[in-house]
């Protein structure tokens, strides 16, 4: 069964961007499906993220000769500057035009993870899978393998010949082309082999260490050679494997958990036959009438980012101290540019247990003023990468610093359903516990149905 106009339009527009723009109230259901397609795959000009502080940081982050003070001003500064990153990436997915561009380089993110603390690092990798994110992916893998991040992540710069070092090797088919079941462990040491040599210099850059390569033949996955990093990430690229690995994920990621073979292996044909045409791919996802059936719809919960920026691109608001946005982000488990491991985030109901959920519905009365924060983070959370302490983080939320233009939002949604727009499957909540209260005012309607658990589904 496929949804009405306006469902149709809401499903695009939080699984190919972050969801309605407060500016699309309006019109969003005059708009005809096939306009907000091609408006997803328009050219839009490419800005880099960066972060406003001085960049002082070298691969090395302490001199032998540094004292401690001039250690922990160092420190400091590395927060600072992937805070500003965090929050630079947060505020161009809630604002860019270019809505599939950041959301398939969100998808990117948790794909190729990589959880390192030079903020110089993670700057080149997030603008790398940026702009390559709808081109080419094999321009894509390419250029992430090559990242210091990465290389840096996965101990690449150790692997050196007579030594080799097997973590990049093995993640790279693992997680990033093939999927396990489609190699050898003698695949992973060969491959292994072919990627010595592979490193960076002291300012960020790659650099293929001859001296350190292994000139040995090599044999992967049925090929003999003296093969280089670049000769077996070809190789990889030629197995039908790759393509439907990575076309399973994506599908699950933009469409249904829950994979459809018939769609996955006939996209997955395509793009192969493309040559890894991204945004080719994607076109014929948001394309296809399959996509818009009621079963793919309202049936993935989202993630906190995705709940985050949601929230802030459907209500003007003003957010008076954008790092308390951090805080959020690791209270319900997705800190940007800090995945848990190298396979990136979970997903679907890893996003929810007792005290996510409590939180989650809560956030639209903690932003309207409405409540107080009160939540404490679990006792085995990981508060590394220059977090501060449980306690600072719940002392900084006594107050949201947030205001929202209620006024606005209430002359955007007179005469209209909010439900119509807030919620995927509107006819299945039940508006009589929603409007349970004595205030019936558009902005109590919406807060009310922004924090129903029927909101943390798209």
């Amino acid at each position: 069964m496929v949804i009405s106009p306006l469902s149709q339009n809401k499903h695009l527009l939080s699984r190919a961007g972050f969801g309605m723009k407060f500016s699309q109230i309006e019109d969003i259901k005059n708009n005809k499906n096939k306009s907000l397609v091609n408006n997803l795959f328009k050219e839009y000009p490419f800005t880099e993220i960066n972060y406003n502080t001085p960049d002082v940081i070298q691969i090395e982050y302490t001199d032998p000769k540094a004292t401690a003070d001039q250690k922990r001003e160092t420190q400091k500064i590395i927060q600072k500057q992937n805070i500003e990153l965090n929050l630079n990436f947060l505020d161009v997915m809630t604002k860019s035009e270019d809505q599939l561009r950041e959301k398939i380089a969100f998808f990117w993110h948790g794909h190729f993870a990589t959880r390192v603390n030079n903020p110089k690092f993670n700057q080149q990798l997030l603008n790398v899978i940026r702009k390559k994110a709808l081109g080419n992916f094999k321009e894509l893998l390419f250029e992430v393998s090559k990242s210091p991040a990465m290389l840096n992540f996965l101990n690449n710069q150790q692997n050196k010949k007579d030594h080799p070092n097997e973590n990049f090797a093995r993640e790279v088919m693992e997680l990033f082309t093939m999927g396990r079941g489609n190699y050898t462990e003698t695949d992973i040491k060969e491959l292994a082999r072919a990627f010595t040599g592979w490193g960076y210099n002291k300012e960020g850059e790659f650099i293929d260490r001859p001296k350190q390569h292994d000139t040995g033949t090599k044999t992967f996955l049925g090929k003999s050679g003296n093969f280089n990093g670049d000769d077996v990430l070809n190789i990889i690229l030629e197995q039908k494997a790759t393509a439907k690995f990575i076309t399973t994920k994506i599908y699950k990621f933009f469409v249904n958990e829950i994979p459809d073979q018939s769609n996955i292996n006939k996209l997955s044909e395509e793009f192969y036959d493309s040559n890894y045409d991204i945004k080719k791919l994607m076109n014929s996802i948001f394309s296809s009438s399959w996509f818009y059936d009621k079963k793919n719809v309202g049936n993935k919960i989202k993630s906190p980012t995705e709940l985050i920026t949601g929230m802030i691109r459907i209500l003007p608001m003003e957010i008076k101290n954008p790092e308390n946005i951090t805080v959020y982000q690791k209270l319900l488990g997705q800190m940007l540019l800090f995945p848990p491991n190298v396979a990136g985030w979970p997903s679907g109901k890893s996003w929810i247990d007792s005290s996510t959920l409590m939180l989650r519905l809560q956030i639209p009365q903690i932003w309207s003023g409405l409540r107080p924060m009160e939540y404490s983070a679990k006792e085995d959370d990981d508060m590394d990468m220059g977090m501060k302490s449980r306690e600072a983080l719940l002392k900084s939320f006594k107050s949201p610093n947030i205001t929202i233009d209620w006024i606005a939002v209430e002359k955007a949604f007179k005469d209209k359903n909010p439900e119509d727009y807030l919620i995927q499957n509107s006819e299945l909540i039940d508006m009589k516990t929603v409007n349970q209260f004595s205030d019936q005012s558009i902005k109590m309607n919406i807060i009310n149905l922004m924090s129903t658990p029927e909101y943390q589904l798209m």
